[in-house]
Parts: C-alpha cells; sequence; structure tokens
C-alpha cells in the first residue's frame, strides 16, 4: 500500500476497552493488566459527553508520582478530557505528525462521531516504515 494512502483505520487496534470515571485507579490499572492494554477509554456519561482516556504514564505521572492511593483517587482525577481523536480515514503521515507535535503516544479514532479504535504513534511509525519506497 502507498505510504500517502495508508489511513488510521488500516493501522488502528479495533478493540477499545472502556471503564468508567468513578472506578478507581486501582480498577483501572488491574483492568488493563487483565487486557494487556496501556489505555483505556473512558465510558462517555450522556450523548453530548466527549470522550477520555486514561493511560500507565497518566497514572504513573498523576498519582503514583504523587503519591496518592489508588483505591482513593478516581480515574476522572487523573484522565485526559477530552481525548485526543482522529478520523478513521486520516492518513497515517497525517496522524503521525499530529501526535508527535502534541507530544502524544496515542488518539482515540472515531468514525462517524463514535469511538471505534485506539492509534499509537508506534503502530503508526512501525506500519508507515515498513512500506517500501517506490
Amino acid at each position: 500500500m502507498d505510504e500517502n494512502k495508508k489511513k488510521v483505520r488500516d493501522v488502528m487496534q479495533g478493540t477499545i476497552y472502556m471503564i468508567s470515571g468513578l472506578a478507581t485507579v486501582r480498577e483501572a490499572v488491574n483492568e488493563m493488566e487483565a487486557k494487556g492494554v496501556t489505555a483505556l477509554v473512558i465510558e462517555r456519561r450522556h450523548e453530548d459527553d466527549e470522550y477520555a482516556i486514561v493511560s500507565i504514564d497518566m497514572i504513573a505521572e498523576r498519582a503514583i508520582a504523587l503519591n496518592k492511593s489508588l483505591d482513593r483517587t478516581n480515574v476522572y482525577e487523573v484522565m485526559d478530557k477530552p481525548a485526543l481523536t482522529v478520523s478513521d480515514h486520516m492518513a497515517v503521515k497525517y496522524a503521525v505528525r499530529l501526535l508527535s507535535r502534541l507530544d502524544h503516544r496515542r488518539a482515540l479514532v472515531i468514525e462517524h462521531g463514535k469511538a471505534c479504535g485506539l492509534v499509537t504513534l508506534r503502530d503508526m511509525v512501525l506500519s508507515y516504515a515498513a512500506e517500501p519506497k517506490e
């Protein structure tokens, strides 16, 4: 596939795991460990709410490094909201550029206004680099 034609949907992880913003950070960490992922999407409270995301990095920086109790800290206290989102049909090279510029490692992929996957900078770079130049 031509590098300029590769889309985020071709690279994204199609399975997303969700958690309530009211869950504890320990519950989020346990869910991440059980599912083998490093980020969870926060369930929207209503249709007009924005998506949020919590990652291992956020938990490390905003809870553990500050010596907060994982059992008394809620996910909403450490999550990013609104989550950085990219369209499923965005070209990978532009998604890489956006994440790099904003110093993010991952973005939530949106299709027709709904979350449909997660894409990481790592996966996009490896996929982009794997395509032979013509």
